[in-house]
């Protein structure tokens, strides 16, 4: 997917445009050699979709038109999934910043170039980036909010939100509480947690006297 910075540069420029055009707020991203983890608001419900279309094609144009080749890079549709912003937001980005550390191979993520961590602690401006007000509820200035970010980026997630933030994002089950969920599943026409495991449990039907 990405083998030289051109490629990740070019990825990133598509993401910049497409985002523009289609009204997603990114509040955070991770380029990896194998594939992309972006974090954002849609202004609309078809918003995120048109933006990832809009991505595909120009990247795969110019990532075809470099190397003199044809086809697709990807298999399938992207993946996404819905979250609970006061209880997941501030997880998921710190998910996306630390990513280059889970990769294969892994790599540092302070080092990492191709990601947003370093807007987050100050290190870089990327103005296309649109802090979230969780974000901005870290601290009263940018030194205040750059230096709580990074002390979560320093602490990590547990091995059980990362796995959750990990299935979510592959499966498509939202990330939040119970009432968040039974709202959205009023929308939407498919499972949008796992079922339980096992046979459902019986139930004893009275016996008429």
């Amino acid at each position: 997917m990405f083998d030289t910075d051109a490629d990740y540069q070019a990825y990133l420029d598509a993401l910049r445009e497409s985002a523009l055009t289609y009204g997603v707020a990114i509040h955070a991203y991770v380029l990896l050699p194998t594939g992309v983890q972006i974090l954002g608001t849609p202004a609309d419900p078809q918003a995120l979709s048109r933006m990832m279309q809009a991505l595909g094609r120009r990247y795969v144009g110019w990532h075809n038109r470099s190397r003199g080749r044809s086809g697709t890079l990807w298999e399938g549709r992207f993946r996404a999934t819905v979250l609970e912003a006061e209880t997941y937001l501030l997880p998921a980005m710190v998910f996306i910043d630390t990513a280059p550390a889970r990769a294969q191979p892994p790599a540092e993520p302070a080092e990492w170039r191709w990601s947003s961590r370093a807007h987050h602690v100050g290190r870089r401006s990327e103005p296309f980036l649109t802090s979230h007000r969780l974000y901005w509820s870290l601290g009263n200035t940018p030194f205040d909010r750059e230096a709580r970010y990074q002390a979560l980026l320093e602490t990590g997630l547990g091995a059980s939100m990362i796995r959750k933030i990990t299935d979510a994002s592959w499966k498509g089950w939202v990330l939040g509480s119970a009432g968040f969920t039974a709202q959205l599943a009023a929308q939407v026409p498919r499972p949008l947690q796992p079922r339980p495991r096992g046979r459902p449990k019986k139930v004893d039907k009275p016996v008429p006297n």
